[in-house]
């Protein structure tokens, strides 16, 4: 097989890439995918992500090394492993993060990706149920819609939080992120609008476009310093291999995309000999600049019902069942989290620096059931932490799993940050109508005091798990630690791109598919502009 354009990963910005260079009927595109296609039912109900996080089918299923930050504990990082990558099984909330975020981007060197420069990049893909405006979208293929559902513990949430002092926002996507509301969701009619759904669904017949699933790439392969095309393993186990005229784009995600470098030889030649690997190119930072949202999850008690009781019993199972196959509505439509806010911990602070979500129910953890008791959880993460990981190889063989390093907490701010954001949560519980609702203060527990840092600390290390946006592997930029450049070329090689998480110089102020999406829409604009040169 031989093509124009490779791109490896079927998710948010592969879809997108896919979709956008595959416009023209005289360029020929491929999209490899590791994953199967999109089939299982629940990738497409929205709460259907109780099924498929930790699912090996559909999940890759990753886990961190022991994290000192974290007292020692290894922690689960889902990874889409189907079309639509972590779009089909993420918690469906659409958050683009600050203006500030793109206008750091550009001031650290990467020309073109101020806000001004992105903002028409996310309208571009948008279909905003609320309707354009200078901020939104309107008949983009990415549906964005409001709640289908309300639940009173939520809206007591907001109102506790303004009652503290929280402004009210109606668009946190709008002219300023600060304040408290809803979610906006990637949800169409009821049912998921994952990147697949959105970019793939509508253009997979075009005959120029090949759509490659259960296809492992191996390496890029090279010509001298020029990516002259992949090797993968194809669903028997046989290794092929793809002729790409013009370029190679790598979407693989934080994890994979610097992994196929690594294997292909490009990143730091000493890692690479230890890992059986000959170095072809040496680029240090692939792998390096690894960021992630951790979260910590604060349940209560409550006196009245909440999701958890809802969904014990068989009958309303059935109910809740009946309400979405007629009417796509309830609880089946929910996303992962319904309230959000976006805070400072002190006021001298520019932007928001902590996250708000809210959920209806409180589980262990998504896949493994609600608890046996009515409550709801408030988690809260530091939006823009420190902290610096990386992906690490475990040997040649590209079927063997990476080790993720997040080194969480691992700076005095982090740890700080975190502990302002858990103490807000608590306060916000002390207030009304929210404090008439509480019976019990789960976890952390009453006895913990909020003048107890060192206490605080240890309770979000010990509880603390990731709210699965892992960034920052393959940053742009110049300098030793950059992978790619403001065009998304890898440094050093021809014909190479990395369009995806990865790429972010730094972590976005919020949720990353939104961003993903846009990324994807941003390099396509880029690999068009090239041929056209």
């Amino acid at each position: 097989m031989e093509v124009d354009y490779a791109i490896v990963g079927a998710g948010s910005s592969g879809c997108v890439i896919a979709n956008r260079l595959s416009a023209d009927p005289g360029t020929s595109v491929a999209l490899l995918e590791a994953g199967g296609r999109d089939t299982n039912p629940w990738i497409h109900i929205p709460v259907g992500y109780f099924k498929t996080m930790h699912n090996p089918s559909v999940d890759w299923c990753y886990r961190t090394e022991p994290d000192p930050g974290l007292n020692g504990r290894s922690i689960d990082w889902p990874r889409g492993k189907v079309l639509g990558g972590s779009s089909s099984l993420n918690g469906l909330l659409y958050v683009r993060g600050q203006k500030e975020d793109y206008e750091r981007w550009r001031q650290m060197g990467n020309q073109g990706w101020g806000w001004d420069d992105v903002l028409p990049l996310f309208k571009r893909s948008e279909d905003q149920e609320r309707g354009a405006d200078d901020y939104h979208g309107k008949d983009g293929p990415l549906s964005v819609s409001n709640m289908r559902i309300q639940r009173p513990i939520c809206d007591a949430w907001v109102a506790a939080a303004q009652a503290a002092g929280y402004p009210f926002n109606p668009d946190y996507n709008g002219e300023t992120q600060e304040g408290v509301g809803y979610f906006q969701l990637t949800t169409r009619n009821g049912r998921r609008c994952s990147a697949a759904v959105a970019f793939l669904k509508p253009i997979r017949d075009r005959e120029n476009l090949q759509i490659v699933t259960k296809a492992m790439v191996t390496r890029v392969v090279m010509e001298g310093k020029r990516a002259t095309g992949l090797r993968y393993l194809d669903r028997s186990g046989t290794e092929r291999e793809l002729k790409v005229r013009r370029e190679v784009i790598l979407s693989g995600g934080a994890i994979n995309s610097p992994q196929i470098l690594m294997l292909s030889g490009i990143g730091d030649p000493n890692h690479l000999k230890k890992n059986g690997i000959e170095p072809v190119h040496a680029l240090p930072g692939v792998g390096k600049g690894l960021q992630d949202h951790l979260q910590a999850r604060l349940v209560f008690k409550c006196n009245e019902p909440t999701l958890n009781d809802e969904v014990r019993s068989y009958y309303n199972q059935a109910r809740i069942a009946l309400k979405y196959a007629l009417f796509r509505a309830g609880p089946m439509t929910m996303a992962a989290s319904l309230a959000t806010g976006f805070m400072k911990t002190r006021p001298e602070m520019e932007t928001p620096d902590i996250q708000f979500h809210v959920q209806p129910w409180s589980a262990d953890s998504p896949g493994e059931g609600v608890h046996p008791f009515s409550a709801f959880t408030m988690s809260v993460c530091q939006l823009r932490p420190e902290s610096r990981g990386e992906i690490r190889l475990d040997g040649p063989d590209p079927k063997s799993y990476v080790r993720i390093v997040p080194n969480y907490l691992s700076t005095e701010t982090d740890c700080r940050t975190l502990v302002d954001g858990v103490n807000i949560a608590r306060k916000i519980a002390w207030h009304r109508p929210l404090a008439t609702k509480i019976s019990e203060e789960f976890r952390p527990s009453a006895d913990l005091s909020v003048d107890d840092y060192e206490g605080t600390l240890d309770w979000a290390r010990s509880n603390s798990v990731s709210i699965y946006h892992p960034t920052g592997t393959c940053k742009m930029g110049t300098g030793n630690g950059a992978v790619v450049d403001a065009k998304l070329r890898v440094h050093g090689i021809d014909n190479l791109r990395v369009a995806d998480c990865s790429i972010m110089p730094e972590i976005v102020s919020g949720n990353t598919n939104a961003p993903a999406i846009m990324i994807g829409e941003k390099a396509s604009d880029l690999v068009l502009e090239n041929r056209q040169a």
